[in-house]
């Protein structure tokens, strides 16, 4: 473990279209997180896989020789098991690797791993297995690690990595409704500085951009990977809500608001670009966090999350026009948003070093 700051050293936290080496993602177990649909959800898997291999290395974190043995019969019938698939026996509570999985930063032709507290969104028991991911992560890959500590320098920082985004130059987006809600109990008693302080000396973080409140349904309440992401270095994709008897209504136009006022790390006004949000999903009487802005950006293709609704080709087209150099994608997520999460959940991207 590291001793030094990031920031210190010259790291910073890599925007998500900056080249990648692998994209890791946690191969599906915990079927009580689908209940009722598990047996659909490796397959989901299979596809997300296909179209990541056509740019980069997938590596798949297995919790065990059997698990492992099913991955390899699923993407050898879906033909996607191949030599840039790798797996690694780490131990998962469940598969959102966004949120446990380590933040990489990088300087240079240098890459390393940041290491954040995960408990589970403060809601569930199940963690311990998801908390240690980072050290078994960062050992295989024989990578400098940093633990990300309070000012105190020993109290652990909780943080999911679906709770941020950034444009790798020094701008960060996130929401008061999770990183400062009492409710979620992550870090009792840190403040926005607080925040801002720990972003800029472990991320490399100059400008924190701060939203509202999240989208309904969200089990995380208000992770931004849901709401807004940056898509360059100054321009953002934020989704709207136009039926104003939607509860997403209001919340998703203060959002917009606060963007349309708010400035990069150069103080340069953002370039705002909207997005549409699907109609209301709900299934077995639970609100979903359908969201298009849970997309995906790997090296040659943009992987977004598709409700079979009218609106998902408008999304995909305003996506197209943002990303000409790569594939916009889109992945059938019905019944991966029953667990809560989708694509951007669910991944975590490794730069590419050297």
């Amino acid at each position: 473990m590291m001793t030094s700051l990031p920031s210190e050293l010259g790291y910073r936290m890599p925007a998500e279209w900056e080249a990648h080496e692998a994209t890791w993602i946690a191969w599906p177990h915990q079927h009580r997180d689908w209940p009722g649909k598990f047996s659909a959800i490796p397959w989901v898997y299979a596809e997300i896989v296909r179209h990541l291999l056509a740019g980069e290395r997938v590596r798949i974190l297995v919790n065990t020789e059997d698990d492992k043995r099913k991955a390899m019969r699923i993407l050898s019938k879906a033909g996607t098991l191949s030599d840039s698939v790798e797996f690694y026996p780490v131990a998962t509570d469940r598969c959102w690797t966004r949120d446990f999985g380590p933040i990489f930063v990088c300087r240079d032709r240098d890459v390393a791993l940041t290491r954040w507290q995960f408990n589970a969104w403060s809601k569930y028991p199940n963690w311990h297995s998801d908390r240690r991911a980072p050290e078994h992560i960062g050992n295989a890959l024989g990578l400098p690690m940093f633990e990300a500590h309070r000012a105190d320098g020993k109290t652990p920082v909780v943080l999911e990595g679906g709770s941020i985004d950034v444009n790798g130059q020094g701008s960060l987006l996130t929401t008061e409704e999770c990183l400062l809600s009492e409710v979620q109990e992550r870090n009792p008693g840190m403040s926005r500085a607080d925040y801002e302080h720990i972003f800029a000396r472990y991320l490399g973080v100059r400008k924190v951009i701060w939203l509202g409140r999240g989208i309904a349904g969200d089990d995380t309440h208000g992770h931004v990977d849901d709401l807004a992401r940056f898509v360059g270095p100054r321009t953002v994709v934020t989704v709207i809500e136009d039926d104003p008897a939607d509860e997403n209504h209001r919340p998703l136009q203060e959002n917009f608001e606060r963007l349309q006022g708010a400035t990069n790390e150069a103080g340069e006004r953002l370039d705002v670009v909207k997005l549409p949000m699907p109609h209301r999903l709900v299934f077995a009487g639970q609100r979903l966090p359908a969201s298009y802005a849970n997309f995906y950006i790997a090296n040659d293709t943009v992987l977004v999350p598709t409700f079979n609704d009218p609106r998902d080709r408008t999304t995909l087209g305003i996506l197209a026009e943002l990303f000409p150099g790569r594939e916009v994608v889109g992945i059938h997520a019905v019944d991966l948003v029953w667990g809560f999460g989708t694509l951007h959940c669910l991944t975590q991207q490794q730069p590419r070093s050297g």
